[in-house]
Parts: structure tokens; sequence; C-alpha cells
């Protein structure tokens, strides 16, 4: 049975769209332009069309390409596109290492510009590669991101270059999940009305049914596949299906067949002379010799196999894919950890923030706390110096009414003192003169009298206490105006004697006077002073 590797001679799943143009008319347009980004374009064009004729000179506009990539606006992408190139021109001369690494370059920068299209390309570049390298995990993790891709897109004709993959994967393996696939490719081919796809799809169902030993299907899917074949200019195509025809053929003993089939095979696909399905080409032609008994061909393609096989280095090639693979794991392992690491280290700067912020918040909380009782403390101390302050007024106030109070009543007194004098003089004067002189003088005294000092002082009360007489009456209107006079003084906090000096009532008088106000305000079984009671009454001070 044909190796593994056979199918992934499929390059038409690579995915660039090449110019139609001729090599050199694409190199006379690079010597004319200016533009960065467009020289990418024309030097990647130019490579892959020059990587089957002139490997080299591919190679060097490969080189060319990545210069003019970091000179433009958007170098990451421009070199992603560049390295997608690169890795196609090694993959078409079998350098698979180097073409991984590239590929893998691409894909990094891909995905880290989360450009879904372009990093499902280079999947599927991936995909293939990994196969070829026998590394059917990878091969079909990449696969499978591949066909979900192209299943929203509705893309057909990918899908069946996909599924047909994916079959291929598992030729070997499990030859029913295989056709499985192949199956599916090919129902979505006789839609698509595609010849190339459709013989690839029937030359591997084909293959498919040589490992069930299903011969009449076998014959049945070759026979379909060269009935289009004919009309399929692609010499690719056409060894590829040469090729699956000899191994069966070589399979079969029918070695005659099996050596015809592998020189039409070799010679469509003389342009990559030194690949691998030139090695395996070699190999077969080889054993069907060696089963005739003709040596000397047999040794021949012998031969040829070990150069090829050689020029290949498959082991080391091998081995340089298993490095390039460890490392892009260790690379992803490398960078989840440092992604863990960044998450935990943001984690504690959050929590350290949060901290931080707590702190300050509690400092300004304090800080505003403190401010507030100093300036509660402020306050209460300007209410306080405010209230002493009315306090001392209104005891000023109150001090000016007692001492006017007091002023007046001495001075009528005083006036009394004198009229009583003036009249026992005049009585006792027989100067009528005398006598007239002193009429007049009584009459200036008695009108400068004033007989209403207590109506003065109690309009004099209100304005400092206002509506202190309202309420008195409201609640006591019995009130006589001598009680309603004793209630004043009495709330001007003044003693028994002072209030006996200003009105000139003897003491006992006033106690009496007392008792009876207490009687008036219920107040003759209560421990209550009378002064403070009446201060319960007040109303507005001025």
């Amino acid at each position: 049975m044909i190796p593994r590797l056979f199918f992934l001679f499929l390059f038409f799943f690579s995915l660039s769209i090449h110019s139609q143009s001729s090599t050199q008319e694409l190199i006379d347009s690079l010597n004319t332009i200016e533009d960065h980004d467009k020289k990418v374009e024309l030097c990647r064009k130019i490579a892959l069309s020059l990587k089957s004729t002139d490997w080299e000179r591919a190679v060097k506009y490969i080189e060319l390409a990545e210069a003019e990539a970091k000179k433009t606006p958007q170098s990451d992408l421009a070199l992603a596109s560049v390295y997608t190139t690169a890795g196609e021109v090694y993959d078409s001369k079998d350098v698979l290492d180097v073409s991984l690494q590239y590929y893998l370059k691409a894909y990094d920068i891909y995905k880290e510009k989360n450009n879904i299209e372009e990093a499902a390309r280079v999947e599927n570049n991936l995909a293939i590669l990994y196969a070829k390298s026998n590394n059917q995990e990878k091969a079909l993790k990449f696969f499978a991101h591949v066909y979900k891709y192209q299943k929203e897109k509705k893309d057909s004709a990918k899908l069946v270059k996909i599924l047909n993959n994916i079959g291929t994967i598992y030729l070997e393996k499990n030859a029913d999940s295989s056709l499985y696939y192949y199956q599916k490719a090919n129902a979505i081919t006789d839609k698509l009305k595609d010849k190339t796809l459709t013989v690839y799809i029937y030359t591997n169902l084909a293959r498919a049914y040589i490992l069930k030993n299903d011969k009449q299907n076998v014959n049945l899917y070759f026979e379909k596949a060269f009935s289009v074949l004919n009309s399929i200019e692609e010499n690719s195509l056409k060894s590829f299906v040469y090729e699956a025809f000899s191994e069966y053929n070589l399979k079969e003993k029918k070695l005659d067949l099996a050596i015809a089939n592998a020189k039409l095979a070799l010679e469509f696909n003389k342009e990559k002379s030194f690949g691998f399905s030139s090695m395996r080409l070699n190999k077969m032609l080889y054993d069907a010799y060696l089963s005739k008994g003709d040596y000397k061909n047999a040794v021949y393609y012998f031969q040829q196999y070990n150069k090829i096989s050689d020029s290949i280095n498959i082991e080391q090639k091998a081995v340089n894919l298993e490095r390039i693979r460890l490392e892009q794991d260790y690379k992803v392992r490398s960078q989840i950890q440092k992604l863990v690491e960044e998450k935990t280290r943001f984690k504690y700067y959050v929590t350290g923030l949060i901290l931080v912020i707590g702190i300050l918040s509690l400092i300004l909380l304090l800080i505003r706390y403190r401010n507030r009782n100093i300036k509660n403390q402020l306050e209460k101390e300007k209410l306080k110096a405010k209230e002493q302050e009315l306090k001392q007024s209104l005891e000023a106030k109150n001090m000016v009414l007692v001492g006017k109070a007091m002023a007046e009543i001495h001075r009528t007194d005083n006036i009394n003192e004198i009229l009583t004098d003036l009249k026992k003089i005049k009585l006792k004067t027989p100067n009528k003169e005398l006598q007239q002189a002193i009429d007049i003088v009584l009459k200036r005294l008695e009108k400068d009298l004033n007989t209403d000092i207590w109506k003065e002082f109690e309009i004099s009360f209100e304005q400092v206490h206002k509506s202190f007489f309202d309420k008195l009456t409201i609640d006591y209107p019995t009130l006589t105006p001598k009680e309603r006079r004793l209630c004043a003084l009495l709330y001007l906090d003044l003693t028994t004697k002072e209030i006996s000096q200003i009105t000139g009532q003897s003491f006992k008088s006033i106690e009496n006077a007392r008792t009876r106000l207490r009687k008036k305000f219920d107040l003759t079984n209560e421990k209550v002073n009378l002064s403070t009671y009446l201060n319960s009454f007040k109303g507005e001070s001025l």
C-alpha cells in the first residue's frame, strides 16, 4: 500500500491565488513601482511562479519580499503573507522543516491580529504538512479547525478538499472512517462539477476500497477517474492517479501494468524529480523489476530511489520537524504559563489597588470626620459665644429696665416729697406773691410727674421680651395689672427685697402677692421656683 505521505502530493489544497501574468511581466512591473506593499505582493507572486522552474530565484524573491514587508505600515501582516508564501515555496520542494517554521510564524501573527480568514488558510497548510510528516494528531486538529471555518463560510470546494484530506489521514488507520469522509466529499463534488476535485475523490475512493479488498469498487472508481482525467491538463494530478493505479497493479501482481503506470507517473512528475512522489515511484519500479527477476533495471531504480532519498534526507527532516513541533508546543505552553502568571500578578495588583483605595478612602473618611467634628465644635463654640452674648445682652437690657424703673420710681418719690413740702410751705406763707410763685412751681412739678410709670415699664419690657404678656394673658386671663407687673419683675429674676425697693411695697406685701400668684398658677404643692416657672413663658427676646 502507498505510504500515508502519498496523498499529500495534493498541492491543489493550497489556497493562494496565482497571477496569470508571465513571470517576466511580473519582474518588469516590480522595477517600475515604489510602493512597498505592492512590491511585497509582486515578489510573492514571482516566487510562487518560479518555485517549480527556478527554485533558487524563488527563494531570492522571498528574501526580497521579506525586506520590503518590514518597510510597510502594517509590517506584521505583510510579513505573515511573506512567511505563508515562503512555506509554500519550501513545501513544493519537500523541505518540510523550513516550511513548517515559516507557516508557524505566519500563523502566530494572524492569530495575534485576529485575522481568522488568513489563520484558517495557514491552518490548512499546517494540517497538510503535519500529515506529510505522519503527525496525525496535529493534522486532524488543524483540519478540524479549517473544516469548522469553511462550513460557516459555506465554501463547498474547500470543504471537499478538507474532507478528502481527513479521509486520507485515516486511510491506513481505519478504512471505514476513510471511506466515510471520501464519500461525504464525493456527495458535495457531484454538485460542484469540478473535474479536478472529482478525479482526486474518485482516485482516493479507489484507494480506500483497495484496503477493503473490494475489487469491484476499486475498478469502478479508477475507471471513473481515468474517464475524467483525459480532459485535464494538470500533470501533478495525472501523476497522482497513475501512481495510485500502479500501486494497485503491483499489489495484484500485474507487474507489467505496474511498471507502465509508474513510468507514466514519473514522466508527469519530472518537474519534481527529487520529491517524495518520485522517490515512491522509483521504489515501486524497483519492487516490480525485482519481482520479475530483471535485476539490471531493479538495481537502476534502486539507485535512483537512494539518490532521491539521500537528497531529501527524510530521517533528518523528520527529526527537524519533531524538534520544531516540540519547540512550538513549548512556546505555546510558555505563553499559557506566562498568561497564567500575568493573570495572577494582575489579580494581586487589583487586590493591592483595592486595598490602597480602601485605605485612602478610610483616611479621607477619617479626615472628613475629623474636619466635621472640628467644624461642629467650632459651630458649637460660635453658638455658645452667641448665646452668651445674647444672654449678656439680655441681662444688660433687663438691668436697664430695672434701673429705669427704679430711677423713675425714685424720681417720682422725690417729686412727690417736694410737692408735699411746697404745699406745707404755701400753707404757712402769708405772702400772696410767694404763694402764687409756689403754685407756679407746683403746677410745673405736677405736670412733669409721671403718673403711669408702670405703663411705660410694660412697653419697654415688651420691646425686650416680645409677647411675654400676650402668652401670660392667654394662659392666665384673670391676672390683675399689679400681678402682671409682679410676674414681669419675677421673670427678671429679681428677689423679693429688690421688688420691694422698686415698688415701694413692704417685704410682707410682696411675699403675700407671690403666694397668691402660686395659687393662680396651681403651684402651691409644687417645688417649683416662681421665677423659673415664669421663665418657661419666654417669647422672642430682642
